[in-house]
């Protein structure tokens, strides 16, 4: 059996994001082990016992290793597929590229916008802020779509790189990022609880997110609705 080179034929996002899915994988299972150190002790002892011991210190050393666990993981992803990532910077490019024209026009249409008058006021970003900004909001709006459905999500995709200023699959990168972020923020707060209980709630919602982030570095939208226009076959 022949295979195609990896310069030729780029991998499916699951074998493209794998570490980072490991990963997370392992920290959702890791989550809801350190929510049961909590909850499995209050379901063993008495019905009449008000002062039940748990443990905390899985939850508190999961809010600390987490996030550096998932940035180790996106880096080795990286240097796995060192061509992958060539393509997807020089595609970055290209589309930051688009964007910063459209906002240009955009604000040569629209006049220039005046000048904060004091301290209060926001300033207007710059223009490469602004193409910045305008792929961190449609990660993020993908990645609520998708927890709601995925099918609707793809149809938002759709949308979004209709006119070239994005590619599906950085979409799904910064939907990918949302996603853990939000299980990290989740983690975050752990330290924060004083109710044990609290605490391992934030756990279960880490979890969430997580599983979440797993769904969207998994997905190649031509599995659900066949090839993407600004995507080809890519390999399994």
């Amino acid at each position: 059996m022949t295979t195609t080179p990896d310069l030729l034929d780029p991998p499916a996002r699951r074998r493209r994001h794998a570490r980072l899915i490991a990963a997370l994988t392992s920290l959702i299972g890791a989550c809801a082990a350190a929510a049961g150190d909590v909850y499995d002790p209050i379901a063993r002892a008495a019905p009449g016992q008000t002062a039940v011991p748990v443990s905390l210190l899985q939850c508190v050393q999961l809010s600390l290793s987490g996030p550096l666990l998932l940035d180790v993981a996106v880096q080795e992803d990286a240097a796995r597929w060192p061509e992958a990532v060539q393509r997807e910077q020089a595609a970055a490019r290209r589309t930051f590229g688009a964007r910063c024209a459209g906002i240009e026009l955009d604000r040569a249409l629209d006049g220039a916008a005046p000048a904060p008058q004091s301290a209060e006021e926001v300033p207007v970003p710059t223009v490469p802020q602004a193409a910045a900004g305008a792929l961190i909001e449609a990660g993020h709006l993908v990645c609520e779509q998708w927890a709601e459905s995925p099918e609707q999500a793809v149809a938002l995709v759709k949308e979004i790189i209709a006119e070239g200023e994005f590619t599906a699959s950085e979409i799904l990168d910064e939907a990918v990022d949302c996603a853990a972020g939000a299980g990290a923020l989740a983690l975050d707060g752990v330290r924060s609880q004083s109710d044990p209980s609290m605490a391992a709630e934030r756990c279960l919602l880490a979890v969430r997110y997580f599983a979440l982030a797993v769904s969207l570095a998994s997905a190649d939208l031509d599995d659900i609705t066949g090839p993407m226009p600004d995507e080809r076959p890519r390999g399994r």
